[in-house]
C-alpha cells in the first residue's frame, strides 16, 4: 500500500490514542479510536472494520503461449472492494509475469464480494487477493487475503508492567510478509525476528533481522516492518525514539 496512505491513516488513530494512552495508569484501559479511512477513501481491517468476503468466484485462465515450467507460481493482487461488491484500484504487488497478471486482474474484475462493513454499513476497504497458477493447470481460483491492517494496540497495553513510567512502540498498522509460494524450491512455514527503532512520529527505521530464515524470507521480512506503524514509546510521558522486536510470520498458499 501506498506510504502515504499509510501515514494519514496512521496520523487520524495516534490523534484519538494518544490521549488514552500517554500519562494513564495501568487501571484505565486503552480504547482504540473509531477507524479512519485512508486518503483515497478505503479502510483497512481491523477493530470495527470487516473484511469483505467473495460471493461469486471466477477462476483465472491459463495462457495458452506460456512453456509449461513457467505455470507454477502466484499473482497477487491489491485493491479496494467498494460499497457496490465490485473490486477497484486493482494494483499487482507480487508478479507471475505479464500473462498471468492479466488473467489474474480479468478474473477478479468479474469475481462479487460482500462488501466489508462499519459499525453495520457497508464501506470501501483494503484487500489482498492471491492467485495461484498450478503445473497440473488445476482452477486458479482467487483466495482473499488481508495483506495490511489495523490493530488494536489495547491488546498489547495490557503486558505493559508500568504504563506511566514507560510504554514501549505498541504497533498500530500491520503488515503480512509476502506470501509463501508452495512450488518454491526450499519455500518453508516459518517466524522472522525482525529488530526496529520506532521514532518519535511512530514510524520504522533501522530495521534489521535478528532471526532469520533464508531463501529471500529475511528481506520480505524487512519490506513488511517496513510498513508498520505504532503508537510510538513514552517515558515519563514524554515520546521517545525506542527499540522492539517484531516477530514476522510466514505460511505456505
Amino acid at each position: 500500500m501506498q506510504f502515504a496512505m499509510n501515514a494519514t491513516r496512521f496520523c487520524c488513530l495516534v490523534a484519538g490514542l494518544s490521549a488514552a494512552v500517554w500519562g494513564q495508569d495501568a487501571a484505565i484501559p486503552v480504547k482504540a479510536a473509531m477507524p479512519k479511512p485512508a486518503a483515497d477513501g478505503a479502510y483497512f481491517v481491523g477493530p470495527r472494520v470487516i473484511a469483505p468476503t467473495l460471493v461469486r468466484v471466477m477462476a483465472a485462465g491459463y495462457p495458452y503461449d506460456v512453456k509449461p515450467k513457467k505455470v507454477p507460481g502466484l499473482t497477487v493482487l491489491s485493491l479496494i472492494v467498494g460499497t457496490d461488491g465490485a473490486a477497484h484500484s486493482i494494483e499487482v504487488v507480487r508478479s507471475h509475469g505479464e500473462e498471468f497478471n492479466a488473467s489474474a486482474i480479468n478474473a477478479i474484475k468479474l469475481c462479487q464480494f460482500a462488501p466489508g462493513m462499519l459499525n453495520g454499513k457497508p464501506v470501501p476497504v483494503h484487500i489482498d487477493v492471491l492467485v495461484p497458477f498450478h503445473a497440473s493447470h488445476a482452477q486458479a481460483v482467487p483466495a482473499l487475503v488481508v495483506g495490511e491492517w489495523d490493530v488494536d494496540p489495547a491488546l498489547e497495553m495490557k503486558s505493559v508492567k508500568h504504563p506511566a513510567s514507560y510504554t514501549p512502540p505498541i504497533p498500530v498498522h500491520v503488515a503480512r510478509a509476502d506470501f509463501g509460494d508452495a512450488d518454491a524450491k526450499g519455500a518453508y512455514p516459518g517466524v522472522a525476528l525482525v529488530a526496529v527503532l520506532v521514532n518519535t512520529d511512530g514510524l520504522p527505521t533501522e530495521v534489521r533481522v535478528v532471526r532469520g530464515l533464508a531463501f529471500g524470507m529475511d528481506e520480505e521480512a524487512v519490506d513488511a516492518v517496513k510498513r508498520y506503524r505504532f503508537l510510538p514509546a513514552t517515558d515519563k510521558g514524554k515520546v521517545v525514539a525506542a527499540r522492539r522486536n517484531v516477530e514476522v510470520r510466514f505460511s505456505l498458499f
